[in-house]
């Protein structure tokens, strides 16, 4: 049943995190469209990523590398998983109360380590009023996480999966709502964050209830699992720390040039797609099947999961990279080119997704990687590969500043991104024949990779073809259709052509389950 539950789990996240990335575009317009790239966009997005970034470092990252593994054993062999659960939430709960109080009285530093570009500048104290606001949704969203890590081990993936789409549904209302009535946009879009916090984590703890894992905190109390828990989520800590100060460098850099922050966050946006839902998607599902694998000691469907893992998640992503490095442009200028989205920040923001769409197979390897380690509780070697990571994104986007502005923050980010998958890689390879990609996963990459420098041929021959119609405000978004169908159509025959895409493989993989 392994690969059927793989392979399930990955349409589900998956399905679920499209129809949310789709929502989130749909969000990003809207944003754009009312405070473009200038300083409330500016300073919001700011505001925004302080949350989001310590949510990356003690839930997603850190807390649920270490729990997912731990949780899903305790499952499998059927004792205590209860109890370690709700002890987990505890003691997650109470170090975020903490946090929250703090970043509260020192906000203003806090933004200024985010963006010391703000300082004597008007950036400054909108982003923390708005970082005030917005802060508190670390609270609910890192302990909505660690009940979606829960759902994800016992399989039930489709509510965590559907939860960010509510953060999405509330940012759109939250600028109707503005627009119609008046309100300051920034600051509506500031308290649209902890509302969102609060309805994804009331959907998967309900979800949690249903699955038969009722959670309530209780007094703090340090049990021996739970300094287990703290032991393997150290390393895993420390390598996402190393993740954010990558993040803060780049930011840092962009801060300094006028827009570049805001060109930048819509241009992640736009490669966070396929990222969002391959890449995490896949990492969302391997990881409990690695662990549950290796609980059973059956290393062969380890590696044939791990396999097909990647082989799904190249075979979507290396053609999605290409479509970001040849049609950047005409992908920001029909998305997001409106209100007080300029012609001057498309093209700024293209550059930025064409750089970023170089570093895509790289961001998606690292999911498929990393929980190689990860369900055997190593979570040391990911830091020391993080710490090459941050030598290279620092000294790229720091050193090429001075001369290339805004996107050597973009540069850095990308080759630091395959820096760190090469590690990993090389890491795995030396572990054994169970954590190496099989013959099969090999073919297939030569396949796929024919198939998407022919779909790229094509698309950068139909852009030309397609010119005066994305010169025509009434047809642009036809036209960039009619683009991505053909890239899609031409993919596809070719990935026949040269063996990446092949139907009989779905078969196989069902009748292997």
């Amino acid at each position: 049943m392994a690969s059927i539950r793989l392979l399930r789990g990955f349409l589900t996240v998956g399905g679920w995190t499209a129809a949310s990335r789709v929502l989130g575009f749909v969000r990003d317009v809207a944003i754009a469209g009312a405070l473009g790239a200038g300083p409330m966009a500016e300073a919001f997005f700011i505001a925004f990523s302080l949350p989001n970034m310590f949510r990356r470092f003690f839930a997603e990252g850190a807390f649920n590398t270490a729990f997912i593994p731990m949780f899903s054993k305790k499952v499998e062999a059927g004792e205590g998983a209860m109890e370690f659960a709700r002890d987990a939430l505890t003691g997650l709960a109470t170090i975020l109360l903490v946090l929250t109080v703090i970043a509260q009285i020192f906000m203003p530093a806090l933004v200024l380590l985010m963006a010391s570009g703000f300082a004597e500048d008007e950036r400054l104290p909108l982003a923390t009023m708005y970082g005030r606001i917005a802060f508190p949704y670390i609270f609910f969203i890192s302990l909505a996480a660690l009940l979606s890590g829960l759902l994800n081990a016992v399989g039930r993936f489709a509510a965590a999966a559907a939860a960010p789409l509510l953060l999405n549904v509330t940012f759109i209302t939250a600028i109707i709502v503005a627009s119609y009535a008046g309100y300051d946009i920034g600051l509506t879009l500031s308290w649209a964050v902890p509302i969102a916090g609060v309805a994804q984590l009331a959907l998967v703890w309900f979800a949690a209830a249903r699955a038969g894992y009722r959670l309530f905190p209780r007094i703090p109390k340090m049990t021996p699992e739970l300094k287990r828990l703290a032991i393997i989520a150290g390393p895993a800590a420390l390598a996402q720390g190393v993740v954010q100060v990558n993040l803060l460098v780049g930011r840092q850099v962009s801060s300094f040039f006028d827009g570049a922050i805001a060109w930048l966050n819509y241009a992640d946006r736009l490669y966070q797609l396929p990222l969002g839902i391959v890449g995490i998607g896949i990492g969302v599902v391997l990881l409990p099947e690695l662990s549950r694998r290796l609980q059973a000691g059956d290393e062969g469907a380890s590696r044939w999961s791990l396999s097909r893992a990647g082989e799904i998640a190249l075979l979507l992503t290396i053609p999605s990279a290409v479509a970001l490095v040849v049609i950047p442009l005409p992908l920001v200028t029909v998305l997001f080119e409106r209100g007080a989205f300029t012609a001057d920040d498309s093209a700024s923001t293209a550059f930025a997704v064409a750089v970023y769409g170089l570093g895509l197979p790289a961001f998606v390897l690292q999911k498929v990687l990393q929980p190689v380690y990860f369900a055997r509780g190593n979570t040391k070697t990911p830091f020391y590969f993080a710490l090459v990571s941050l030598v290279v994104n620092a000294a790229l986007a720091i050193g090429l500043a001075p001369v290339i502005g805004y996107i050597a923050a973009a540069f850095g980010t990308t080759l630091a991104g395959w820096a760190m998958t090469i590690g990993l890689w090389i890491g795995t390879a030396r572990m054994g024949e169970s954590t190496r990609f099989d013959k099969r996963f090999w073919r297939k990459l030569w396949g796929i990779l024919a198939a998407s420098a022919v779909m790229g041929a094509e698309l950068a021959g139909a852009v030309i073809v397609l010119g005066p119609m994305f010169g025509t405000p009434g047809l642009k978004v036809l036209a960039l259709l009619i683009l991505i169908a053909s890239g899609t159509v031409t993919y596809f025959l070719a990935g026949r052509l040269f063996g990446a895409v092949r139907l009989s493989d779905l078969k196989a993989m069902m009748r292997r389950g």
